[in-house]
Protein backbone atom coordinates (compact mmCIF):
# COMPACT_ATOMS: atom_id res chain seq x y z
CA UNK A 1 0.00 0.00 0.00
CA UNK A 2 1.35 3.39 -0.98
CA UNK A 3 1.31 6.25 1.48
CA UNK A 4 -0.50 9.40 0.45
CA UNK A 5 1.41 12.65 0.45
CA UNK A 6 1.46 14.17 3.91
CA UNK A 7 1.99 10.75 5.55
CA UNK A 8 -1.57 9.39 5.38
CA UNK A 9 -2.05 5.87 4.12
CA UNK A 10 -5.10 4.91 2.09
CA UNK A 11 -6.51 3.04 5.10
CA UNK A 12 -6.08 6.10 7.33
CA UNK A 13 -7.77 8.30 4.73
CA UNK A 14 -10.72 5.91 4.48
CA UNK A 15 -11.09 5.72 8.25
CA UNK A 16 -11.17 9.51 8.32
CA UNK A 17 -13.70 9.63 5.50
CA UNK A 18 -15.87 7.09 7.28
CA UNK A 19 -15.90 9.16 10.44
CA UNK A 20 -16.65 12.23 8.37
CA UNK A 21 -19.55 10.49 6.65
CA UNK A 22 -21.05 9.74 10.03
CA UNK A 23 -20.87 13.43 10.88
CA UNK A 24 -22.48 14.29 7.57
CA UNK A 25 -25.33 11.89 8.16
CA UNK A 26 -25.95 13.50 11.51
CA UNK A 27 -26.08 16.91 9.87
CA UNK A 28 -28.66 15.78 7.34
CA UNK A 29 -26.86 17.69 4.57
CA UNK A 30 -24.26 15.24 3.30
CA UNK A 31 -21.43 17.78 3.54
CA UNK A 32 -18.56 17.07 5.89
CA UNK A 33 -17.23 19.65 8.37
CA UNK A 34 -13.87 21.01 7.27
CA UNK A 35 -11.98 19.41 10.15
CA UNK A 36 -13.06 15.96 8.96
CA UNK A 37 -12.15 16.40 5.29
CA UNK A 38 -9.41 14.29 3.68
CA UNK A 39 -6.09 16.08 3.41
CA UNK A 40 -5.85 19.07 1.10
CA UNK A 41 -2.23 20.13 0.77
CA UNK A 42 -1.65 23.68 -0.37
CA UNK A 43 0.40 26.68 0.51
CA UNK A 44 -1.49 29.91 0.88
CA UNK A 45 -3.04 30.73 -2.48
CA UNK A 46 -1.99 27.42 -4.06
CA UNK A 47 -4.48 24.86 -5.31
CA UNK A 48 -5.41 22.11 -2.89
CA UNK A 49 -4.76 18.48 -3.76
CA UNK A 50 -6.48 15.31 -2.64
CA UNK A 51 -5.12 11.77 -2.81
CA UNK A 52 -6.32 9.19 -5.29
CA UNK A 53 -7.27 6.49 -2.77
CA UNK A 54 -6.00 3.53 -4.80
CA UNK A 55 -2.48 4.96 -5.08
CA UNK A 56 -2.06 7.97 -2.81
CA UNK A 57 -1.07 10.15 -5.78
CA UNK A 58 -2.01 13.77 -5.13
CA UNK A 59 -4.43 15.28 -7.64
CA UNK A 60 -5.31 19.00 -7.84
CA UNK A 61 -8.95 19.61 -7.00
CA UNK A 62 -9.86 21.69 -10.08
CA UNK A 63 -9.43 20.46 -13.63
CA UNK A 64 -10.95 21.22 -17.02
CA UNK A 65 -13.65 19.41 -18.93
CA UNK A 66 -13.55 19.59 -22.72
CA UNK A 67 -17.15 18.86 -23.68
CA UNK A 68 -18.34 21.68 -25.98
CA UNK A 69 -15.55 24.02 -24.89
CA UNK A 70 -12.80 22.25 -26.86
CA UNK A 71 -14.94 21.21 -29.84
CA UNK A 72 -13.95 24.06 -32.13
CA UNK A 73 -12.47 24.19 -35.60
CA UNK A 74 -8.75 25.01 -35.72
CA UNK A 75 -8.25 28.62 -36.72
CA UNK A 76 -11.57 29.78 -35.31
CA UNK A 77 -11.71 32.52 -32.68
CA UNK A 78 -12.89 30.00 -30.08
CA UNK A 79 -10.02 27.64 -30.89
CA UNK A 80 -7.46 30.42 -30.59
CA UNK A 81 -8.50 30.96 -26.97
CA UNK A 82 -7.86 27.34 -25.97
CA UNK A 83 -4.07 27.59 -25.41
CA UNK A 84 -4.88 30.26 -22.84
CA UNK A 85 -7.31 27.90 -21.11
CA UNK A 86 -4.59 25.30 -20.65
CA UNK A 87 -2.10 27.95 -19.59
CA UNK A 88 -4.52 29.23 -16.94
CA UNK A 89 -5.12 25.69 -15.67
CA UNK A 90 -1.42 24.91 -15.34
CA UNK A 91 -0.56 28.32 -13.88
CA UNK A 92 -3.07 27.71 -11.08
CA UNK A 93 -1.62 24.28 -10.33
CA UNK A 94 -4.33 22.25 -12.07
CA UNK A 95 -3.57 19.12 -14.09
CA UNK A 96 -6.73 17.16 -14.93
CA UNK A 97 -8.04 17.44 -18.49
CA UNK A 98 -11.06 15.25 -19.23
CA UNK A 99 -12.23 14.38 -22.73
CA UNK A 100 -14.08 11.73 -24.73
CA UNK A 101 -14.32 10.43 -28.30
CA UNK A 102 -17.96 11.59 -28.25
CA UNK A 103 -16.91 15.25 -27.79
CA UNK A 104 -16.34 16.00 -31.46
CA UNK A 105 -12.91 17.61 -32.03
CA UNK A 106 -12.09 17.82 -28.31
CA UNK A 107 -9.62 14.94 -28.11
CA UNK A 108 -7.80 15.97 -31.27
CA UNK A 109 -7.63 19.59 -30.18
CA UNK A 110 -6.46 18.65 -26.69
CA UNK A 111 -3.64 16.53 -28.09
CA UNK A 112 -2.55 19.22 -30.53
CA UNK A 113 -2.61 21.96 -27.91
CA UNK A 114 -0.74 19.92 -25.31
CA UNK A 115 1.94 19.06 -27.86
CA UNK A 116 2.41 22.78 -28.53
CA UNK A 117 2.23 23.86 -24.88
CA UNK A 118 5.43 25.35 -23.44
CA UNK A 119 5.83 22.54 -20.92
CA UNK A 120 4.94 24.47 -17.78
CA UNK A 121 2.42 21.85 -16.62
CA UNK A 122 2.16 18.07 -16.34
CA UNK A 123 -1.31 17.09 -17.52
CA UNK A 124 -3.35 14.26 -16.08
CA UNK A 125 -5.23 13.11 -19.18
CA UNK A 126 -8.58 11.38 -18.78
CA UNK A 127 -10.77 10.12 -21.58
CA UNK A 128 -13.42 7.46 -22.16
CA UNK A 129 -14.49 4.42 -24.12
CA UNK A 130 -18.01 4.69 -25.46
CA UNK A 131 -18.97 1.85 -27.77
CA UNK A 132 -20.00 -1.81 -27.70
CA UNK A 133 -17.81 -4.84 -28.23
CA UNK A 134 -14.26 -5.67 -27.22
CA UNK A 135 -12.59 -4.99 -30.57
CA UNK A 136 -14.56 -1.80 -31.14
CA UNK A 137 -13.56 -0.61 -27.68
CA UNK A 138 -9.89 -1.34 -28.30
CA UNK A 139 -10.00 0.45 -31.66
CA UNK A 140 -11.70 3.47 -30.11
CA UNK A 141 -9.17 3.72 -27.28
CA UNK A 142 -6.27 3.38 -29.70
CA UNK A 143 -7.75 6.21 -31.74
CA UNK A 144 -8.06 8.31 -28.59
CA UNK A 145 -4.36 7.76 -27.90
CA UNK A 146 -3.55 8.85 -31.44
CA UNK A 147 -5.67 11.98 -31.11
CA UNK A 148 -4.25 12.82 -27.70
CA UNK A 149 -0.70 12.12 -28.95
CA UNK A 150 0.22 9.82 -26.10
CA UNK A 151 1.09 6.15 -25.64
CA UNK A 152 -0.37 6.07 -22.14
CA UNK A 153 -3.60 7.52 -20.77
CA UNK A 154 -3.70 8.50 -17.12
CA UNK A 155 -7.38 7.59 -16.69
CA UNK A 156 -9.60 5.58 -19.03
CA UNK A 157 -13.28 5.56 -18.11
CA UNK A 158 -16.20 3.47 -19.34
CA UNK A 159 -18.63 6.16 -20.40
CA UNK A 160 -22.18 5.78 -19.07
CA UNK A 161 -21.44 2.09 -18.30
CA UNK A 162 -21.87 1.16 -21.97
CA UNK A 163 -20.86 -2.53 -22.29
CA UNK A 164 -18.92 -2.09 -19.05
CA UNK A 165 -18.20 -5.75 -18.32
CA UNK A 166 -16.48 -6.22 -21.67
CA UNK A 167 -14.48 -2.99 -21.46
CA UNK A 168 -13.51 -3.46 -17.82
CA UNK A 169 -11.69 -6.67 -18.72
CA UNK A 170 -9.73 -4.80 -21.39
CA UNK A 171 -8.95 -1.92 -19.07
CA UNK A 172 -7.59 -4.24 -16.41
CA UNK A 173 -5.31 -5.81 -18.99
CA UNK A 174 -4.18 -2.41 -20.26
CA UNK A 175 -3.52 -1.18 -16.72
CA UNK A 176 -1.41 -4.26 -15.97
CA UNK A 177 0.60 -3.56 -19.14
CA UNK A 178 1.02 0.14 -18.37
CA UNK A 179 -1.10 1.47 -21.24
CA UNK A 180 -3.36 3.24 -18.74
CA UNK A 181 -2.63 4.23 -15.16
CA UNK A 182 -6.15 4.24 -13.71
CA UNK A 183 -9.57 2.92 -14.72
CA UNK A 184 -13.07 4.05 -13.88
CA UNK A 185 -16.71 4.46 -14.83
CA UNK A 186 -18.92 7.47 -15.54
CA UNK A 187 -22.59 8.38 -15.57
CA UNK A 188 -24.76 11.46 -15.37
CA UNK A 189 -28.39 10.41 -14.88
CA UNK A 190 -30.08 9.61 -11.52
CA UNK A 191 -31.93 6.71 -13.18
CA UNK A 192 -28.57 4.93 -13.49
CA UNK A 193 -27.55 5.32 -9.84
CA UNK A 194 -28.69 1.82 -8.89
CA UNK A 195 -26.49 0.30 -11.59
CA UNK A 196 -23.57 2.57 -10.69
CA UNK A 197 -23.91 1.52 -7.07
CA UNK A 198 -23.95 -2.17 -8.01
CA UNK A 199 -20.77 -1.79 -10.07
CA UNK A 200 -19.02 0.16 -7.31
CA UNK A 201 -19.86 -2.60 -4.83
CA UNK A 202 -18.85 -5.45 -7.10
CA UNK A 203 -15.72 -4.21 -8.87
CA UNK A 204 -12.35 -2.72 -7.94
CA UNK A 205 -12.25 0.72 -9.55
CA UNK A 206 -9.94 3.71 -9.27
CA UNK A 207 -12.38 6.45 -10.29
CA UNK A 208 -16.03 7.33 -10.55
CA UNK A 209 -17.06 10.36 -12.63
CA UNK A 210 -20.52 11.60 -11.73
CA UNK A 211 -22.57 14.79 -11.80
CA UNK A 212 -22.94 16.74 -8.55
CA UNK A 213 -23.97 20.34 -7.92
CA UNK A 214 -25.70 22.55 -5.41
CA UNK A 215 -29.02 21.87 -7.14
CA UNK A 216 -28.22 18.25 -8.08
CA UNK A 217 -27.36 16.41 -4.88
CA UNK A 218 -28.75 12.90 -5.37
CA UNK A 219 -25.28 11.33 -5.18
CA UNK A 220 -24.91 12.48 -1.57
CA UNK A 221 -27.27 9.76 -0.40
CA UNK A 222 -25.44 6.63 -1.54
CA UNK A 223 -22.80 7.08 -4.23
CA UNK A 224 -20.42 9.53 -2.60
CA UNK A 225 -20.34 7.70 0.76
CA UNK A 226 -19.91 4.39 -1.08
CA UNK A 227 -17.05 5.76 -3.18
CA UNK A 228 -15.26 6.83 0.03
CA UNK A 229 -15.92 3.43 1.59
CA UNK A 230 -14.62 1.58 -1.46
CA UNK A 231 -11.56 3.79 -1.93
CA UNK A 232 -12.69 5.23 -5.27
CA UNK A 233 -11.69 8.73 -6.34
CA UNK A 234 -14.56 10.93 -7.54
CA UNK A 235 -14.42 13.37 -10.44
CA UNK A 236 -17.40 15.73 -10.53
CA UNK A 237 -18.79 16.83 -13.86
CA UNK A 238 -21.48 19.49 -14.27
CA UNK A 239 -20.59 21.24 -10.98
CA UNK A 240 -22.62 24.24 -12.17
CA UNK A 241 -25.81 22.18 -12.47
CA UNK A 242 -25.29 21.63 -16.17
CA UNK A 243 -24.90 25.39 -16.56
CA UNK A 244 -28.49 26.26 -15.72
CA UNK A 245 -27.88 27.19 -12.11
CA UNK A 246 -24.89 29.37 -12.90
CA UNK A 247 -26.83 31.18 -15.62
CA UNK A 248 -29.61 31.93 -13.13
CA UNK A 249 -27.17 33.27 -10.57
CA UNK A 250 -24.93 35.38 -12.80
CA UNK A 251 -27.04 38.53 -12.60
CA UNK A 252 -27.51 38.29 -8.85
CA UNK A 253 -25.05 40.11 -6.60
CA UNK A 254 -22.82 37.92 -4.50
CA UNK A 255 -23.99 37.67 -0.90
CA UNK A 256 -21.65 39.11 1.77
CA UNK A 257 -20.82 35.62 3.04
CA UNK A 258 -19.10 34.74 -0.26
CA UNK A 259 -16.12 36.84 0.80
CA UNK A 260 -15.90 34.84 4.04
CA UNK A 261 -14.95 31.76 2.02
CA UNK A 262 -12.72 33.61 -0.45
CA UNK A 263 -15.14 33.65 -3.38
CA UNK A 264 -15.35 36.50 -5.87
CA UNK A 265 -17.80 34.85 -8.31
CA UNK A 266 -20.81 32.56 -8.28
CA UNK A 267 -18.78 29.94 -10.15
CA UNK A 268 -16.36 29.82 -7.23
CA UNK A 269 -19.22 29.48 -4.74
CA UNK A 270 -20.67 26.51 -6.64
CA UNK A 271 -17.27 24.85 -6.95
CA UNK A 272 -16.50 25.35 -3.25
CA UNK A 273 -19.78 23.61 -2.44
CA UNK A 274 -18.79 20.57 -4.50
CA UNK A 275 -15.29 20.47 -3.05
CA UNK A 276 -16.67 20.63 0.50
CA UNK A 277 -17.60 16.96 0.22
CA UNK A 278 -14.61 14.82 1.26
CA UNK A 279 -15.38 12.05 -1.21
CA UNK A 280 -14.82 14.49 -4.10
CA UNK A 281 -11.30 14.34 -5.51
CA UNK A 282 -11.59 16.81 -8.40
CA UNK A 283 -14.17 18.94 -10.20
CA UNK A 284 -13.90 19.50 -13.94
CA UNK A 285 -15.91 22.56 -15.03
CA UNK A 286 -15.72 22.99 -18.76
CA UNK A 287 -14.83 26.24 -20.49
CA UNK A 288 -13.26 27.65 -23.65
CA UNK A 289 -12.30 30.97 -22.08
CA UNK A 290 -9.01 31.54 -20.22
CA UNK A 291 -10.56 34.05 -17.82
CA UNK A 292 -13.22 31.54 -16.81
CA UNK A 293 -10.59 28.85 -16.30
CA UNK A 294 -8.59 31.16 -14.03
CA UNK A 295 -11.73 32.09 -12.11
CA UNK A 296 -12.73 28.43 -11.69
CA UNK A 297 -9.24 27.45 -10.56
CA UNK A 298 -9.31 30.06 -7.80
CA UNK A 299 -12.03 28.01 -6.08
CA UNK A 300 -9.44 25.31 -5.47
CA UNK A 301 -7.52 27.34 -2.89
CA UNK A 302 -8.38 28.79 0.48
CA UNK A 303 -10.93 27.49 2.96
CA UNK A 304 -13.65 24.96 2.24
CA UNK A 305 -16.82 25.59 4.27
CA UNK A 306 -18.24 23.07 6.72
CA UNK A 307 -21.74 21.61 6.91
CA UNK A 308 -23.05 24.29 9.23
CA UNK A 309 -22.02 27.01 6.79
CA UNK A 310 -23.94 25.47 3.89
CA UNK A 311 -26.95 24.75 6.09
CA UNK A 312 -27.16 28.46 6.83
CA UNK A 313 -26.81 29.62 3.23
CA UNK A 314 -27.91 26.95 0.75
CA UNK A 315 -31.60 27.93 0.74
CA UNK A 316 -30.69 31.53 -0.05
CA UNK A 317 -28.69 30.46 -3.10
CA UNK A 318 -31.42 28.25 -4.52
CA UNK A 319 -34.30 30.53 -3.54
Amino acid sequence: MNAARGGLTRAQWLRGAGAAAALAGASGLGIIPARAQPPARAQTGAMHTRPIPSSGEALPVIGCGTWLGFDHAPGSADYQRLPGVLAALFAAGGRVIDSSPMYGRAEENTGTLLAAAPGDGTPFIATKVWTRGREAGIAQMQESMRRLRTQRIDLMQIHNLVDWKVHLSTLRDWKARGRIRYLGITHYTPSAHDEVEAVLRAEALDFLQINYALDDRAVEQRLLPLAAERGVAVIVNQPFGGGGLLRRLRDRPLPPWAAEIGCSSWAQVLLKFVLSHPAVTCAIPGTSRPEHMADNAAAGSGMLPDAAFWQRHIAGVLG
